[in-house]
């Protein structure tokens, strides 16, 4: 049996949620200092690029990726909602939409952990 990236793809996303909750974290501590500029990580899928996963057609039947399809379309981010007069670009609304991203985020990940390591335990029972 070969190696199971999937356990190791989850740790990552999961160390990559912790960042970005901190950056989050801070960005809502910080909220009324005269000019702080909000903070976050890069998305993780940047992190998952650089990682070497590469996906393998295992029968000729497999669907390929469309070079023309929509998630393949490069996204950029827009600037900060609003800049206060103290020069501070923290958004209390897009903070707490981002906390509630990554909850949503580490629930999923948790599941499909969970849900993988019990086909994994069935499967070696029998």
């Amino acid at each position: 049996m070969g190696p199971v990236h999937l356990f190791d793809l989850a740790a990552q996303q999961a160390r990559w949620l912790s960042a970005r909750q901190v950056a989050v974290a801070e960005n809502i501590a910080n909220a009324n200092t005269p000019g702080y500029r909000a903070a976050d990580v890069p998305p993780f899928e940047t992190v998952f690029n650089d990682t070497n996963l590469t996906m393998a057609a295992t029968d000729a039947a497999h669907i390929g990726a469309d070079p023309a399809s929509p998630d393949l379309v490069p996204v950029r981010e827009g600037p900060a909602w609003e800049i206060s007069h103290s020069g501070n670009s923290v958004s209390l609304d897009q903070e707490l939409l981002k906390s509630g991203e990554v909850t949503s985020k580490a629930s999923l990940n948790n599941a499909v952990v969970k849900a993988f390591n019990q086909m994994l335990m069935t499967s070696l029972k029998g």
